[in-house]
């Protein structure tokens, strides 16, 4: 098949077509092209495509006359399937209110995860298409934005949903995301509570003086676990717009959660967030991109999963590389929940043997990524 141009805002849109007349070989993803009419009636539209695009009636006849490819939009949804860009929290979280809790609930977060449900109990063939298109597109926007990001940035942070604010893991995983975002690193977690919303925290306050962050854990302390979710919002909102961004791409780092586990809520310190319905191609995404490596906090069965899912990764070296595994808190990887020796061990005679480490401290985790680099 021929290369693919995407084109995915009206800006770029009009540009292409100013500069080719053609959109041959071009697709046009979620874009609202009803003012458009006349420029596609204009233009070379044979071999093009069009992803859940708006279009007038006319326009739609003479797309399909001239042998474009449509594919419709699909209404009734509280998600968009055609989506040529990753969600953050305005979009996630439009509706919500500070104070108001149920407000939570008409948001388009909560109002996906109950179409989610909704879809996996009926088996509904048309709901399910619709996610696994947006699944798609999310997974094409991911890989868009890690080009522009710098893929060999991206260290992964994984760890317990359940962790509270209040734990010393929790302080220690914030303080290792700011120290990792000073130092250069781009944070991706699994975008939820626990120590996923430590490292994103941890990331969005590395602009800001070493003193704030403690100030920030100690306002997330008056809700120190997400249920109930809106004072887990609430207290969250309040460290946002305390220390806001000084300016774009400062403090930025990825969440990477899943309507999967809707009852888990995104957190609001990553700025880029890729939401997928299918935790497993979430979970592989996330621990594919990591190519400057992972870092396991602790954590229960999911992490221990994603521990041997990277491993495998690895071992095999799946994507041609491999990455860093490093564990934070060796009593916990080697008596606790005793993993790290077994990874000593499958590693013993594999490239990955050389990147597999353990650490109790901050600082020596950003030295051994730094040196990795």
């Amino acid at each position: 098949m021929q290369p693919v141009i995407e084109l995915e805002s009206l800006s770029a849109f009009d540009e292409h077509l100013e500069q080719h007349n053609s959109l041959a070989d071009t697709a046009c993803q979620g874009l609202d092209l009803r003012e458009r009419s006349w420029r596609l009636f204009e233009a070379d539209v044979r071999e093009a495509f069009f992803l859940g695009c708006q279009l007038e009636g006319s326009a739609l006849e003479y797309l399909n006359d001239q042998g474009a490819c449509v594919f419709p939009v699909i209404d009734g949804l509280p998600f968009r399937s055609f989506r040529g860009d990753l969600y953050d929290v305005a979009e996630l979280y439009a509706g919500y209110e500070p104070g108001d809790h149920q407000s939570y609930e008409i948001t388009p977060d909560a109002r996906s995860y109950r179409q989610h449900k909704s879809t996996v109990a009926s088996l509904h063939v048309v709901g399910t298409l619709a996610e696994r298109i947006h699944d798609h597109a999310v997974d094409n926007a991911l890989h868009q934005h890690l080009a522009r990001v710098g893929p060999e940035s991206v260290v992964a942070i994984m760890g317990g949903h359940g962790l509270a604010r209040t734990d010393d893991a929790y302080i220690q995983v914030a303080q290792l995301g700011r120290a990792l975002t000073a130092d250069g690193f781009y944070v991706a977690t699994g975008g939820g509570p626990g120590a996923m919303e430590a490292a994103n925290l941890g990331a969005w306050m590395a602009p800001h003086p070493p003193e704030a962050l403690d100030q920030a854990l100690s306002v997330l302390a008056g809700a120190s676990a997400f249920e109930p979710v809106g004072e887990w919002l609430d207290t969250a909102f309040e460290v946002r717009a305390r220390w806001p961004q000084a300016e774009p791409g400062l403090g930025s780092s990825l969440g990477v959660p899943t309507w999967h586990y809707g009852h888990e809520p995104p957190n609001v310190f990553a700025t880029e967030i890729a939401k997928y319905f299918a935790n497993s191609i979430r979970e592989d995404g996330l621990l594919a991109i990591a190519l400057a490596g992972v870092i396991f906090a602790p954590g229960s069965a999911g992490t221990i999963q994603e521990v041997f899912q990277d491993a495998a990764q690895n071992h095999y070296e799946s994507f041609g590389k491999v990455s860093p595994m490093v564990f934070l808190d060796i009593e916990y990887w080697t008596s606790v929940k005793p993993i790290y020796p077994v990874l000593q061990y499958l590693a013993a005679d594999k490239p990955y043997g050389d990147v597999l480490t353990a650490f109790d401290d901050i600082e020596p985790i950003v030295d051994f990524l730094t040196a990795q680099r």
